[in-house]
């Protein structure tokens, strides 16, 4: 890579990450990580950090790692609060599962519309994507039992983005990015929750991501063209 060369592209196109999110509070980050990355100052919504000389607009395919999917720190305990038995942890594996499955089948889908190809081996043109759910906060989940229930809340909830960006060949870590959302908040109103409403929130929020991602993309390929004339 260019290490002497800092990529605009990047920096614009991150800050259209955090453009979709709700508010980041960042406070005292250093301006360069441990990675040497640099950290997008204008990104006033998203944490991003950058590799200041890598050129995205080589990548034509991608490899994408099933996400990790984490619950927020005592998820589990407070959704039992009333009801011991409510959340067994095979409900908590099946959420996890569908949530993993739900951002491989939104990032895959906006990536191949944009173009782009998936790889199954590493390549000069091949990016390798690696996401991370955390803090995961299902207020309803929509729990098989054997009596049937009803849930009910303000908002599906919220979930927190760690993507981060990889040469596949070198291994090189081009972009970290965290980002946080949270569903739109019905205020004193109390909707229904069920299994598929949930999805739908959830896939809102994901397709965000992947927009973004493929903008990002995008904008790098544009700028690596030669323009005639």
């Amino acid at each position: 890579m260019n290490t002497k060369r800092i990529s605009l592209t990047i920096f614009t196109l991150l800050i259209g990450i955090a453009v979709l999110s709700p508010a980041w509070a960042k406070k005292d980050l250093p301006a360069v990580n441990d990675e040497g990355m640099i950290l997008v100052e204008n990104s006033e919504l998203a944490t991003v950090y950058a590799d200041p000389g890598a050129d995205l607009g080589i990548y034509k395919r991608f490899i994408l790692l099933d996400a990790t999917v984490a619950f927020k720190k005592n998820w589990k305990r407070d959704q039992n609060t009333t009801d011991p038995l409510k959340v067994k942890d095979s409900d908590m594996v099946k959420i996890q599962k569908e949530v993993a499955e739900l951002f491989r089948d939104v990032f895959t889908k906006e990536l191949v519309d944009g173009g782009y190809t998936m790889a199954d081996e590493p390549g000069p043109d091949v990016l390798l994507i690696k996401p991370a759910i955390v803090d995961l906060d299902v207020e309803a989940p929509d729990i098989q039992s054997s009596t049937r229930t009803y849930s009910y809340s303000r908002s599906a909830g919220e979930m927190t983005l760690n993507l981060e960006l990889y040469d596949s060949l070198t291994d090189d870590e081009i972009v970290k990015a965290t980002d946080r959302k949270r569903d739109y908040d019905s205020g004193y109103t109390m909707r229904w929750r069920t299994s598929v409403s949930n999805r739908a929130d959830a896939k809102r929020m994901m397709t965000a991501w992947a927009k973004a991602l493929r903008d990002l993309l995008d904008e790098a390929r544009q700028s690596a063209t030669p323009t005639s004339g």
